[in-house]
């Protein structure tokens, strides 16, 4: 099987920044896409960013211009850089991949989520 694992969540000021990180391992035979999503309380699971293979990338509105989404296939890792955060960006930010593996089937993958907290 395929797993996730991100990083680099934490509380931070209003303005700061984080790097996140997601790391993919297991029965993986390559990685198509990969996105961050985040869930505030209370809200439904949102698209942030998303690149692809060949590291095109999309992004929310809300997060245009202050976050950066990329990629190392060498080491089957996606970034976002979050900068200029605010309250409104306070949420559990999840880590998903769209994996063909090593029987080539190709799913979904998810993270278990890492907490971004914003202070004002």
């Amino acid at each position: 099987q395929v797993q996730l694992v991100e990083s680099g969540g934490g509380l931070v000021q209003a303005g700061g920044s984080l790097r996140l990180s997601c790391v993919a391992s297991g029965s993986i035979f390559r990685i198509n896409g990969m996105g961050w999503y985040r869930q505030a309380p209370g809200k439904q699971r949102e698209l942030v960013a998303s690149i692809t293979i060949g590291s095109s990338t999309n992004y929310a509105d809300s997060v245009k211009g202050r976050f950066t989404i990329s990629r190392d296939n060498t080491k089957n890792t996606v970034y976002l850089q979050v900068n200029s955060l605010k309250p409104e960006d306070t949420a559990v930010y999840y880590c998903n991949a769209h994996v063909t593996t090593t029987l080539l089937l190709t799913n979904d993958y998810w993270g278990q989520g890492t907490q971004v907290t914003v202070s004002s």
